[in-house]
């Protein structure tokens, strides 16, 4: 399988966005990038992961199939487990090897005492994980289907207030070699803040879009990588991605609108990724799923952490799709997030 070169684009706009000039030329010419026989270390390198995002408990129904509206579905077992894709993609990222501060809210009730005890216990810094009074922690509902499949409603609690201010501390000491992760679940004016500080940081910046939404060119030409699932992709371009020559379509519009490299995660398809000159499928670790609830985070977080060990990018989706293959097989989403060990295990393996 070829390494993914992410390639330095003449059409960037350097007056505005020289950071991403910087990054970019900087993965092709630092000789700190890991060649592709060396590209995944036993031992990781030290390299932070700042991750904005929500953190919510999830409370889970596992049913033979999803509902249909109206239809009332006699379910199994039933279990709580944290959750929410910020915190989701911060054990991720912690498990995989990263050294990782989670930037979030929580509320000042029993689920949040929970959860930043458990955060705390997967060595992830909490001291910026904020405890906000008279409001209730983030709640998920979800339904998850004998295939695997899932149907999630969340309640965000504090995670509505998660507010731009709350990055100012983290912000002051971002550096170019640190990776900002990013999704959906909090405010946009609070992920634009994050990213906007990455920037000027020289950090890289990884935005999972989702759930998905329309989103500023202003935001996306400060995305280095970005992650969208095959639905989120359709959302964010309008376009159908049924197929490769759509994939190929809707990364070439995301590219257009700023974004340095664009990597469409398809499941037990693998991951398409796409920069301006090159295009390439990386294909899944075939696997028995039994839950994809946490499928997409676990991606996101074993990706910053490839990314901030400058592993060149299609070795980096290859990483993380080991990470993500082995979590569908167990149930929940942090809980089934592995460890470095493991990922490694499977990512050396020949598809």
């Amino acid at each position: 399988m070829g390494a993914m070169a992410i390639v330095v684009q003449s059409r960037l706009r350097a007056a505005s966005a020289p950071w991403r000039v910087v990054f970019l030329a900087r993965m092709l010419a630092d000789p700190k990038v890991l060649p592709v026989a060396n590209r995944f270390s036993p031992s990781p390198v030290s390299a932070r992961i700042v991750v904005v995002g929500s953190s919510n408990t999830d409370m889970v129904v596992r049913v033979p199939t999803l509902p249909r509206p109206g239809e009332t579905v006699i379910g199994g077992t039933f279990f709580t487990a944290r959750g929410g894709k910020g915190a989701n993609q911060a054990v991720a990222a912690a498990r995989a090897g990263g050294s990782v501060t989670l930037v979030a809210n929580l509320g000042d009730d029993t689920l949040g005492d929970e959860t930043l005890a458990a955060l705390a216990a997967e060595g992830i810094a909490v001291d910026q994980v904020r405890r906000v009074a008279d409001t209730r922690s983030g709640v998920a509902l979800i339904l998850v289907d004998e295939w695997g499949e899932n149907s999630i409603a969340v309640a965000p609690g504090a995670n509505a207030l998660l507010a731009p201010e709350q990055i100012d501390e983290v912000a002051e000491r971002l550096s170019p070699d640190d990776v900002l992760l990013v999704q959906l679940e909090t405010p946009i004016e609070t992920v634009f803040a994050a990213a906007s500080a990455a920037s000027q940081a020289g950090a890289r910046v990884i935005l999972n879009p989702a759930p998905a939404r329309e989103l500023s060119r202003e935001l996306l030409s400060l995305v280095s990588v970005l992650t969208p699932n095959e639905s989120e992709a359709a959302r964010l371009t309008g376009l159908s991605t049924g197929g490769a020559e759509e994939f190929d379509a809707a990364a070439t519009a995301l590219l257009h609108r700023g974004v340095g490299a664009v990597v469409i995660t398809l499941g037990a398809g693998g991951a398409y990724v796409a920069t301006r000159e090159q295009r390439e499928l990386i294909p899944a670790f075939p696997v028995a799923a039994r839950d994809t609830t946490g499928a997409g985070d676990v991606f996101n977080g074993a990706l910053a952490v490839a990314l901030a060990e400058r592993v060149r990018l299609a070795d980096a989706v290859r990483f993380a799709n080991a990470a993500a293959a082995i979590s569908v097989t167990r149930d929940g989403a942090q809980a089934a997030a592995p460890y470095r060990a493991e990922i490694l295990a499977l990512a050396e393996q020949p598809i």
